[in-house]
């Protein structure tokens, strides 16, 4: 049996992006099976242009040049990287309908649904994050 990690992403900036998709890409190398469910603010982090420009917290400008310096990928490379991975990207549909985005809005190879939708996936997962 495979482990399962079932990640609720609802904030959209930039460290909250590398939270989310470092412990994706992490635990899909060791071949568990990964889903995220983008809620809210969330969706910036798949969202295909607001995830080049997100936002960096005040007074940790200095991160930039330390991301840099260490080769970390930038988001929209981290985010392809999940999805060749096989990671499950879900992004809410409610969330959606309220802020008026379209699937095309998003990176490709997006799934939309529900609060169900990932609840069907996390109900046995072994590892629940949020971020």
């Amino acid at each position: 049996m495979s482990t399962k990690v079932a990640i609720i992403a609802s904030n959209g900036g930039l460290f909250d992006a590398y939270k989310v998709f470092n412990i994706a890409t992490a635990a899909a190398a060791t071949d568990a099976e990964v889903a995220i469910f983008f809620t809210f603010e969330g969706l910036n982090l798949i969202h295909k242009q607001e995830f080049q420009q997100l936002p960096m917290p005040a007074g940790k400008e200095h991160f930039e040049a330390g991301f840099k310096a260490a080769n970390v990928p930038a988001i929209p490379e981290l985010v392809g990287m999940a999805v060749e991975m096989g990671v499950k990207i879900i992004a809410c549909q409610m969330t959606m309908d309220v802020m008026n985005l379209e699937k095309e809005h998003f990176v490709d190879g997006i799934d939309v649904g529900g609060a169900v939708t990932f609840l069907d996936f996390a109900k046995d997962a072994n590892v629940t994050l949020t971020f």
